[in-house]
């Protein structure tokens, strides 16, 4: 038995048709619904505007003159109105000079009658493609992940199984590379579970030095170590009843991890310096980009503690896998970061956002973030051209800190091999850095560093 396969249709898309010449109208519509789009018609500007808040639809494509408002006023409304809609203009006045202007002020395309069949719908699938089609209907409330903006159907996977296991208590390992927003999914999962109105704690494992560590998740009493002026409760029990978020947890030091299989098979803890337990109920979330499988093959993370956080997976696509939710959240950092820099930039040129969703974003969306707020910061006006993604994305690539950033990293290190190298002797640490020694606590403090988990530990 021989197969036949079929032929491959245009993606589905709901077209607004827009033109004052019913004949006109009439044709375009057969041809575009012989192309396998859905689509809708409007013989006036007016009656578009209204069509369209009723039911948003996909792409727009409109006549330039027309009786009452025009195709360019139809186009200003829809922009204002509804963000990021493509509008693609057919005029038999059309000139250059027009079409130039039209698609500086952020038009998508501009056809001249009479237009070539073949082109207006090679620009029908450009604007699918690089817009989307109209995410599906959510369902009544979706307010858990309204964090987490996405058409792709690898994400709504996803959040459907997120949406599942987080009706339950177990353990939960979220994968995913650098910058795909592991902690945001964390957050979500925590919101619709049942969970959602108590504490959600985050700790990043890797950020925080060994000494430390110990400390901020289980906590310490006064006088435990020189230092620790105060009873400190940690983050266990600051999550208590509620979820905590243990991100790169493949970057915990082996010796911490045996305390922390204990404390999740005992549920319970012991502070620094306390004889005490203390009964925990915490939901644990684990991340991490390293493979930990691996990570335990290799015996860099304990066996026991990974079956014991890898009761359900959830894996994070990499940006490059949900190319079609880049105009989104492109046109939702625009709106953000426009604010911020006091700027009205409110979307790309078709061939900046072709440019842009090409693009290989090994750094993921906080790259895509970081380009646009170059973007943003480079923009002298509404529409970003292809020149200005062009300088923002070698800006990335030769991407340095911020003054600030570099100086915090540095005093972060730098007073961290004084004490290491005075076994956390604050006096001598800071008669080293030429300092008084008040000014040097002060230093400390403001950095989070304790001097006494940098002395030598008793034999």
């Amino acid at each position: 038995m021989n197969t036949v396969l079929a032929t491959p249709q245009p993606a589905k898309g709901n077209l607004l048709l827009v033109d004052d010449d019913a004949d006109i109208l009439k044709l375009l519509s057969i041809r575009l619904k012989a192309s396998g789009y859905q689509v809708m018609t409007a013989t006036s500007a007016e009656q578009a505007l209204s069509m369209a808040a009723a039911e948003r639809p996909d792409l727009v494509v409109t006549d330039l003159r027309m009786a009452g408002l025009d195709g360019m006023a139809l186009f200003h409304e829809i922009e204002r109105r509804h963000t990021g809609l493509p509008v693609i203009i057919l005029t038999a006045h059309g000139t250059i000079p027009d079409a130039v202007a039209a698609t500086r002020q952020g038009v998508f395309g501009y056809l001249t009658k009479p237009y070539d069949a073949s082109e207006l719908l090679a620009q029908v699938q450009r604007a699918l493609t690089l817009h989307g089609s109209a995410a599906p209907a959510r369902r009544e409330d979706q307010s858990w992940h309204a964090e987490i903006i996405t058409r792709s159907p690898l994400m709504e996977d996803l959040l459907l199984r997120t949406e599942r296991v987080a009706q339950g208590e177990a353990s939960i390992l979220i994968q995913g590379e650098s910058g795909t927003g592991k902690e945001l999914l964390a957050r979500a999962l925590h919101n619709a579970s049942r969970r959602a109105d108590k504490p959600f704690v985050a700790i990043n494992c890797g950020a925080i030095p060994e000494a430390l560590l110990e400390s901020e998740l289980f906590g310490h009493k006064k006088g435990a170590f020189t230092g620790a002026t105060a009873d400190h409760p940690g983050l266990f029990v600051e999550a208590h009843t509620g979820s905590l978020l243990l991100d790169e947890i493949g970057d915990m030091p082996i010796a911490l991890q045996v305390k922390l299989l204990r404390a999740l098979e005992a549920r319970e803890i012991r502070a620094v310096g306390s004889t005490k337990t203390i009964p925990i109920d915490v939901r644990i979330i684990s991340a991490s980009h390293k493979d930990l499988n691996q990570a335990r093959a290799d015996g860099t993370f304990r066996e026991d503690l990974f079956y014991r956080l890898n009761v359900v997976t959830l894996r994070l696509p990499a940006l490059r896998e949900r190319r079609e939710d880049i105009p989104l959240l492109l046109a939702h950092f625009l709106q953000r970061l426009s604010v911020r820099y006091g700027k009205n930039v409110t979307a790309f040129s078709p061939d900046a956002l072709e440019m842009l969703i090409a693009a290989p974003w090994p750094g993921n969306i906080r790259q895509l973030y970081n380009v646009a707020e170059q973007v943003v910061a480079l923009s002298s006006g509404q529409i970003v051209s292809t020149k200005v993604v062009e300088q923002a994305m070698q800006l990335e690539m030769q991407r340095i800190d911020s003054f600030e950033d570099a100086r915090r990293r540095f005093e972060y290190d730098y007073l961290t091999r004084l004490l290491k190298l005075t076994q956390g002797s604050v006096t001598q640490a800071a008669k080293l850095a030429k300092r008084n020694r008040t000014e040097f606590y002060k230093l400390l403090q403001r950095h989070g560093i304790e001097a006494a988990h940098f002395k030598p530990t008793s034999p």
